[in-house]
C-alpha cells in the first residue's frame, strides 16, 4: 500500500495522503485529550509521542509534530499506523456527539460560535436573522426571522450556506433543518 507525503513550507507539518478516503465528507482536527475521543485513528497516532496536533479531511492526514521530535523518526511510525487502520477498515471518527451532556454542550457552544461569527452577519445584511433552537442526533434547528422568516431563498441559505459551513467545521453536524413552531406558539 502506498501512501504519499508532502512537505510543507512548516517543517514541522507533514501532509499524508493515503489511498483511501478517511472521511466521507468535512474535516476534522484534534488538538488535544478530549477531540481524540471521537477518532481511534487520532489516538493512536498520539500515542506515538512527538504530535502537537492532526488534521484530517477525505484526502489527507495532516500531521503537525513537537519542535522537539524528528521527522525521521516519527514517520514511519505515522505511516504505520496508518496502513493498519486502512487494513484493518476501522472507522476514522466515531460519533460521540451525544455520549454525554457536556460533550452535546460543547457542540452547542460551537454551533452558536460559528452562527454568530460567520452567518448572522450575512444574514442580518439582507435584514433577516437565524436563531439557534436546538441539536438533536446530529439535526441542528434554527429559525430563520425578519426578512428570511418569508423569504423563498430561505431553504436554500440554509441548505447551501448555514449546513454547509457547520458540517465543514463540525463533523457531528448531519444537517441543519428550519425549526418549525407549534400551533399557538
Amino acid at each position: 500500500m502506498l501512501i504519499e507525503t508532502q512537505k510543507t513550507a512548516d517543517p514541522e507539518v507533514m501532509n499524508f495522503f493515503p489511498p483511501v478516503k478517511l472521511l466521507k465528507t468535512g474535516r476534522a482536527e484534534f488538538i488535544d485529550s478530549k477531540s481524540l475521543r471521537r477518532s481511534p485513528l487520532a489516538e493512536k497516532l498520539f500515542d506515538l509521542g512527538g504530535i502537537k496536533s492532526i488534521f484530517i479531511t477525505d484526502e489527507l492526514v495532516s500531521v503537525t509534530k513537537t519542535p522537539e521530535a524528528d521527522w525521521e523518526d516519527l514517520k514511519p511510525l505515522i505511516l504505520a499506523e496508518l496502513m493498519d487502520h486502512i487494513s484493518l477498515g476501522e472507522e476514522t471518527l466515531v460519533n460521540t456527539a451525544t455520549d454525554s451532556p457536556q460533550e452535546k454542550e460543547d457542540i452547542v457552544g460551537q454551533i452558536i460560535g460559528l452562527l454568530n461569527a460567520r452567518i448572522r452577519p450575512a444574514v442580518k445584511q439582507d435584514g433577516g436573522d437565524i436563531v439557534f433552537k436546538s441539536f438533536e442526533d446530529g439535526i441542528v434547528y434554527v429559525e430563520m426571522k425578519g426578512n428570511c422568516a418569508g423569504c423563498p431563498y430561505a431553504l436554500v441559505t440554509l441548505k447551501e450556506g448555514v449546513e454547509k459551513i457547520l458540517k465543514t467545521y463540525i463533523p457531528e453536524v448531519k444537517e441543519v433543518r428550519n425549526f418549525e413552531k407549534k400551533k399557538g406558539e
